[in-house]
């Protein structure tokens, strides 16, 4: 039996929708040239990468390398940064790479593959697999906005604002606009370059140092958006690329949120029928109160928090974010129903958390400026602790061109609040919440939304999960449409965020297309893998 993908990165492997932080990049940006878009840029495509040993807590036939990188491809010469690189290599003769990013987006590939390499070596027999923390993320001049590991502050409280009136909505557009200057702050000069569309690029740059004529390219949910705005800057670099959780290209983030919630409110319904079958289930064995009991224990810990261990409150939409999170995967249901057990029965906040990231009481860590580096990368150690979340917001800000007065907002809150409790009475509030965080943040990108589109490549896999919680299937089958003739549909049957880390047979498919090149015929579908057991995990 295949094993999952690992609580910590499965939950990584999302497309959020609420997400913010500055991006300069323009509106009908060109697509790349496939040798690199422009003269100035030989020096990063004559680079190799050069492989030694990772760190002694990597595991040891893990290699580690890095390329550099313009800071500003349409400036090569105003500044570098470097990204840093990890891979298995081939068992035997190695006939390439092939490229894996873990989503997001923020999501760190070289810890991701140190911590999950074992579900990707049967890629070896025959290729070097090669994953990389983007720019802005991980050792790759992390940005930061001075937060918690959880990415909260006081001023914006994430979801924990109850948006039940203009002012309330105007009251928390200023917090995020607050938020936005301390991520200038805390960030650094890589923060106005940071979007899918230089990633991209970066990506072409770690193509050629890798020695490859073509890119061959594994990406989960996030990673589908990058794959795809690779395909359309670089078709003619395209080899086998391999789409799991596809992304939305077109939607803006207030569709998105909607999409969300009525995916997360899905798997939740799904969690509770499984749930309500065990005996040790917190909501009792009537799967109609059960379903009733979980918007009341929300509602009740926002108006009266739980103390936490760090010294923290947890609230009703700390806990919403971290059921979000434990649902991206049927492994981690076990251990949601011990840890919604411990909460309500015992006031005991450790096992939510631990979903959640720790809560909101940790202190940041930032790297000083020219320290904390080693040969260009900063180090593990001082990787902030609220870098995932930054970068997811600063990425998803940088591809949304979206950006609605403050008056539009407050004018359509109601009719918004509406349609997002409609979709879901659980996870509408939060996910509404989310849609004020680009506010401070220059316009994003139209490129994705409007470039995007009838891409002429050698022929890419899409897999969609019909359970999907965070990528909706129906963005499989739109993200195909819009790509063209060379997107190939694969549709799992299961539940869970992605479908390689849970599903054998889409790991075999993905592995045969990757490997050898063989697809699965237009219209195959996967079973479901076998359920979890209740009470076990």
């Amino acid at each position: 039996m295949l094993a999952k993908l690992s609580t910590r990165f499965a939950a990584r492997r999302c497309a959020c929708a609420g997400a913010v932080t500055l991006a300069l990049l323009g509106a009908g940006l060109p697509a790349a040239a496939a040798d690199g878009g422009q003269q100035g840029l030989e020096r990063f495509y004559a680079q190799k990468v050069t492989w030694a040993a990772c760190d002694k807590e990597a595991p040891r036939d893990l290699q580690c390398g890095k390329v550099t990188v313009p800071l500003d491809y349409a400036h090569p010469d105003a500044g570098t940064l470097d990204l840093a690189l990890a891979r298995y290599r081939a068992t035997g003769h190695s006939r390439g790479s092939v490229v894996l990013n873990f989503g997001g987006p923020g999501g760190a590939g070289v810890p991701g593959l140190a911590a999950d390499g074992k579900e990707f070596m049967d890629l070896t027999n025959g290729l070097d697999v090669v994953t990389f923390d983007p720019r802005g993320v991980g050792r790759s001049s992390p940005v930061s906005c001075g937060l918690g590991a959880g990415g909260q502050s006081t001023a914006a409280t994430d979801g924990n604002a109850d948006l039940g009136s203009p002012q309330a909505a105007l009251k928390v557009i200023k917090a995020w606009q607050q938020v936005a200057s301390e991520c200038i702050k805390h960030s650094g000069a890589v923060l106005p370059h940071i979007g899918t569309v230089d990633s991209a690029r970066d990506l072409d740059v770690i193509r050629q140092a890798l020695g490859d004529g073509k890119l061959n390219y594994l990406g989960f949910s996030y990673g589908t958006r990058l794959g795809a705005v690779y395909a359309a800057q670089f078709p003619d670099k395209v080899g086998r690329l391999a789409l799991d959780g596809v992304d939305t290209l077109t939607e803006p983030l207030a569709e998105q949120g909607v999409a969300g919630a009525e995916g997360q409110q899905t798997a939740l319904e799904d969690f509770l029928d499984w749930c309500v079958q065990d005996i040790a289930c917190p909501f009792g064995q009537d799967r109609r109160a059960a379903g009733d009991q979980v918007p009341q224990l929300v509602r009740s810990l926002d108006q009266n928090p739980v103390p936490t261990p760090s010294g923290g409150r947890l609230s009703g939409q700390d806990l919403v974010g971290a059921i979000g999170q434990a649902l991206y995967s049927k492994s981690m249901w076990p251990s949601l129903e011990r840890a919604i057990a411990s909460l309500v029965q015992d006031g005991d906040t450790r096992g939510i958390e631990a979903f959640s990231g720790g809560g909101v009481a940790l202190p940041a860590r930032t790297a000083p400026a020219g320290r904390g580096r080693h040969n260009g990368l900063v180090d593990a150690a001082d990787v902030p602790l609220d870098n995932l979340p930054a970068a997811m917001m600063a990425i998803n800000c940088a591809d949304d061109p979206d950006r609605p007065a403050a008056a539009q907002i407050t004018k359509d809150l109601g009719r918004l609040r509406a349609e997002y409790e409609q979709a879901s009475p659980v996870f509408g509030r939060y996910r509404l919440n989310e849609l004020m965080m680009c506010y401070g943040r220059p316009k994003g990108t139209d490129f994705i939304r409007e470039k995007v589109r009838n891409v002429d490549t050698a022929r890419m896999l899409l897999v969609g999960t019909r359970g999907d919680p965070a990528t909706p299937y129906r963005w499989t089958e739109e993200t195909a449409k819009r790509l063209g003739s060379s997107a190939v549909v694969l549709d799992n049957r299961g539940d869970g965020h992605t479908g390689y880390g849970s599903s054998t047979c889409v790991h075999r498919k993905v592995n045969d297309f990757l490997l050898y090149g063989t697809l699965p015929p237009t219209g195959s579908s996967c079973p479901a893998d076998q359920e979890p057991s209740a009470g076990t995990g």
